[in-house]
């Protein structure tokens, strides 16, 4: 008998997921009732869906009870959804995410988190290191804002990974409790912020080469350049945030909220003053 794996939860962020969802909810509920010998949960997180996504995942828990959902009606953003799954970390000893298109597989999500183990605090997918498979890559437009915004990553942050925004990743439920009051990035910059916060805390962390299957229809490039610029400017606002300059801004805070509510972007908010430790 395979030796029991530790309870594992993902969480899978949506917003009007209806057409595609489904078949990946049942893929991945397929795999892990043969596969995982351990507790597994996956949560759909509904972010401000506006079509069936809840029915339909209310439609496939019928057929597997470990998978269920949280609807939040009102629109909060895809980090602001996994802000608010991550407050599930205590019910599993790992704790994932992945999107919603199938891009990431259920074999390669679970070889992440075998790879969580030991001193290793989380497990981060790349699609950019040497042994990374893509079975479909990403448009030419999207390869280069990826690399421009990856650029601008490094220099603010000196993380030194090579895809940040890859959104497959593994983490033990202490260190999620640890830095989950320091979460504040509501937008697809919400990587970047829940990366810092981790190696700012001292955490360990490795980016793996993973499988990976750009998906038609990508929400991200079908407002590629909206996108862009509020990831920049949540990743300049996370580079403030640490340091001493931020608190010399606070007047220009209804100035910062007009600017995202311009550009139909979650407000970004502290959940505590990280520089108060």
């Amino acid at each position: 008998m395979p030796s029991p794996e530790p309870s594992l939860l993902l969480l899978i962020p949506a917003y009007n997921e209806e057409e595609r969802i489904g078949p990946v909810l049942r893929e991945f509920g397929d795999y892990y009732r043969t596969n995982y010998h351990g507790k597994f949960e996956l949560v759909v997180v509904l972010n401000g869906c506006r079509d069936n996504t809840q029915g339909v995942v209310d439609e496939v828990s019928r057929d597997y009870p470990f998978i269920r959902s949280l609807n939040f009606p009102d629109p909060i953003g895809k980090g602001g959804a996994l802000i608010e799954g991550l407050k599930l970390a205590p019910r599993a000893d790992l704790v994932g995410y992945v999107d919603a298109d199938g891009a990431t597989s259920p074999q390669a999500f679970h070889d992440l988190a075998k790879r969580c183990r030991g001193r290793i605090d989380c497990v981060i997918g790349s699609r950019w290191l040497k042994d990374s498979v893509l079975h479909q890559s990403q448009t030419w437009v999207r390869r280069a804002f990826s690399r421009c915004f990856h650029l601008i990553v490094e220099l603010l942050f000196w993380m030194n990974f090579q895809d940040t925004q890859c959104p497959a990743k593994v983490v033990r439920r202490g260190a999620i409790e640890k830095v989950h009051p320091q979460l504040q990035t509501a937008d697809l910059a919400f990587d970047v912020n829940f990366l810092y916060v981790l190696k700012r805390e001292g955490f360990h962390i490795i980016e793996v080469a993973t499988e990976w299957t750009d998906k038609i229809g990508s929400k991200v490039t079908q407002s590629l350049l909206r996108s862009s610029l509020v990831m920049f400017l949540s990743v300049v606002r996370l580079r403030l945030v640490y340091s001493p300059l931020y608190n010399l801004l606070k007047p220009l805070r209804p100035l910062e909220a007009w600017i995202y509510g311009k550009l139909r972007a979650p407000v970004p908010g502290p959940r505590s003053d990280p520089n108060k430790e």
